[in-house]
């Protein structure tokens, strides 16, 4: 195990080690790989080539724009540019299988950017699920109004993955006397709510939809 990972017991976490930066880079390619082999079966290789490029700069783009934190909180978690759009993005123009692989790679990819590792149900829920659950927009692909639904739901679905984490693994930091569900409610919801509802706004005015639009023609033709 001290291959991949070092116990801190200053700061009862564990830390990543180079070969566990191989191994979390190792699948993060193989995630990418399986974008390319599961698409749809009757797309010309052009088309699956086209897919895979569109999530792998989905994937850039929402890691460039994660480290643009207007607003970052002691415990982790921040208000960023509008990153988790870009994931949402592609379960919007791909579907569900498609965006659900994305948000996976962007999880892992979040993780070897900025590890905070307790224990592995920790991690899955922090990481891979959190960011995986974006790819739930795909489900509203066709949906009337289906990007707005597809981003709420997607980030719902973020927040309920560290709300359960913040409850099962960080309790202990609720203020003395409140009820620790509540605090990892609120805290969550502290900077996934406000990135959440600029975003639907920026989403509401009819240029960028007109724009949004005209992205998923280009990458679905």
């Amino acid at each position: 195990m001290s291959m991949f990972l070092t116990y801190d017991a200053e700061n009862y976490e564990y830390l990543l080690q180079p070969a566990g930066y191989v191994v979390l880079a190792l699948i993060l390619v193989a995630l990418l790989a399986c974008i390319h082999l599961l698409s749809k079966k009757k797309a010309s290789r052009q088309m699956k080539t086209k897919e895979l490029v569109f999530c792998s700069v989905s994937i850039a783009l929402a890691t460039v724009a994660s480290f643009i934190k207007p607003f970052s909180l002691p415990f982790g978690g921040s208000i960023t540019l509008f990153s988790m759009l870009f994931v949402v993005l592609i379960g919007y123009f791909y579907g569900p299988k498609t965006g659900l692989i994305t948000g996976l790679a962007y999880g892992i990819l979040q993780l070897i950017s900025d590890p905070y590792i307790y224990s592995p149900l920790q991690v899955l829920l922090d990481f891979p699920l959190a960011f995986g659950a974006l790819g739930l927009s795909g489900f509203f692909q066709n949906k009337k109004h289906g990007l707005i639904l597809g981003y709420i739901v997607g980030v719902t679905g973020r927040y309920l993955c560290h709300v359960i984490s913040g409850y099962v693994f960080f309790a202990d930091y609720a203020p003395e006397g409140m009820n620790p569900m509540l605090y990892t409610l609120g805290y969550n919801m502290t900077y996934i709510l406000p990135e959440m509802i600029a975003t639907i706004i920026i989403l509401c005015i009819p240029a960028v939809a007109k724009a949004v639009s005209q992205v998923k023609k280009q990458a679905c033709a």
